[in-house]
């Protein structure tokens, strides 16, 4: 491969060793799901949140969400309005309930403040269900 390539990349692993960001990474996304469930819930919008580690996929239906047939009962008109309505606020989501969002170790504090006041502004204007 590219020498400088994988100098990068050789680079970027000692670094993710030394500081070992995932347990506070995982609690951060954690955290950060937990409350777009909170605002969802107390606004009356049926939401699920699927979550491994930092990964995760918001899908809007009331019912589990394991499988392709359950992401297609869930509402993608909804996840469509939602995307378009954070795009508009500068919170860049996937552009489908079919791929997964990431938070990363740069995702400060007030950039998923911001992100959290955008979601219960759009929340509030969606039909409950």
């Amino acid at each position: 491969g590219n020498p400088l390539a994988v100098t990068a990349g050789l680079t970027t692993l000692n670094q993710l060793k030394a500081k070992s960001p995932y347990k506070a990474l995982d609690r951060t996304t954690e955290q950060f799901v937990e409350q777009i469930e909170e605002m969802a819930r107390d606004i009356g919008i049926s939401i699920r949140i699927n979550r491994v580690g930092s990964m995760w996929s918001l899908f809007f239906t009331n019912a589990p969400v394991v499988d392709l047939t359950s992401v297609q009962r869930s509402s993608p008109s909804l996840y469509a309005r939602f995307f378009q309505e954070l795009l508009d606020r500068g919170v860049y989501l996937p552009p489908s309930p079919y791929e997964p969002a990431f938070l990363t170790t740069t995702h400060t504090r007030a950039v998923l403040k911001k992100t959290l006041a955008a979601m219960g502004k759009i929340f509030k204007k969606m039909p409950v269900g």
